[in-house]
């Protein structure tokens, strides 16, 4: 099968709203596949149906080359996932929470919890009530429940939330063996583009519930991602004078103010000339280099600051 997650003009309306809008997604078995958008983007939306929370409201989804149905019972066992907060029974262990799920998948294999555990370092914790975990743990054992049964496919949404550095560490180096020593396909998504440029070889990036692009890893390090980085007192009328005056839509203002321009054909003596032309005052301007963070503000750019 050519793709272990495909999704065909995806689409969700919610309300009368179209929140995710004709979403064509390509996951290759043996991958890890990075899912970046910003907040709000659609990402958990489209993690949802992949995993048959939501039913779309057009479109469709294939999983190991099967289309998805509300009876595809078989084709979900062989699938891991968390999707925004796990979620777990708090008056039990975690221990007894994994055995639960264990229970519901039918899957039974000595000592897969214990292995799960140690995995996510969580053996010491492993009697502890779930009540009295942290968030950190929590999420850790949430991945631990995800990785339980061996999935042939983990769909994890922003699993690094609430950890500390070490544990984000930990967890992309779990990522990382359980694809390269296990085979495991993952699909993860993330607003820390640090955290999918270290480990991911495809990347899908997603804004206002479209897809922007799908692209290798190695493709964007052979890019040419080079942009103007422009600072000025006054944002939004330097951006009046890119958009109106001088033609220019692909830059991005940050929230400290500075622009990012990626039209790299513009140069800085013409920039410079017209904002000054046109009472912008500039404090700085020059050409700098790129890398995936400067890839996803290119592709998310707007004329305005969101």
């Amino acid at each position: 099968m050519p793709y272990i997650i495909q999704t065909n003009q995806l689409t969700k309306t919610i309300a009368g709203k179209e929140i995710v809008s004709d979403v064509s997604l390509h996951v290759k078995k043996g991958e890890i596949y990075g899912f970046l958008g910003p907040n709000g983007a659609g990402k958990t939306s489209v993690m949802k149906m992949l995993t048959n929370l939501w039913k779309p409201t057009t479109g469709s989804v294939e999983l190991f080359g099967e289309t998805l149905t509300p009876k595809s019972y078989e084709v979900l066992k062989r699938m891991g996932s968390i999707l925004e907060i796990p979620v777990f029974y708090e008056h039990l262990s975690g221990r007894e929470n994994l055995r639960l799920h264990c229970e519901y998948m039918g899957f039974y294999q000595h000592g897969s919890i214990e292995e799960a555990m140690e995995m996510l370092g969580l053996a010491d914790a492993a009697g502890k009530l779930v009540r009295n975990y942290s968030l950190g743990m929590k999420e850790r054992l949430g991945i631990a429940r995800a990785i339980l049964t061996k999935p042939e496919l983990l769909i994890l949404d922003e699993p690094t939330n609430g950890l500390d550095p070490a544990g984000m560490k930990q967890v992309r180096s779990l990522l990382k063996t359980l694809c390269l020593e296990y085979g495991i396909t993952i699909m993860v998504s993330s607003h820390i583009l640090s955290e999918i440029e270290s480990i991911a070889d495809t990347i899908g990036v997603i804004a206002h519930g479209r897809m922007k692009q799908e692209t290798g890893m190695k493709e964007i390090e052979q890019m040419s991602l080079a942009y103007l980085e422009l600072t000025v007192p006054d944002a939004r009328k330097a951006a009046y004078v890119l958009s109106d005056k001088m033609g220019i839509s692909n830059f991005r203002i940050l929230e400290n103010g500075e622009i990012r321009i990626y039209d790299t054909a513009v140069s800085t003596q013409e920039l410079s000339k017209t904002l000054i032309l046109n009472n912008v005052a500039v404090t700085s301007i020059g050409k700098k280099a790129g890398n995936l963070e400067e890839y996803f503000l290119k592709m998310t750019a707007d004329k305005q600051a969101e």
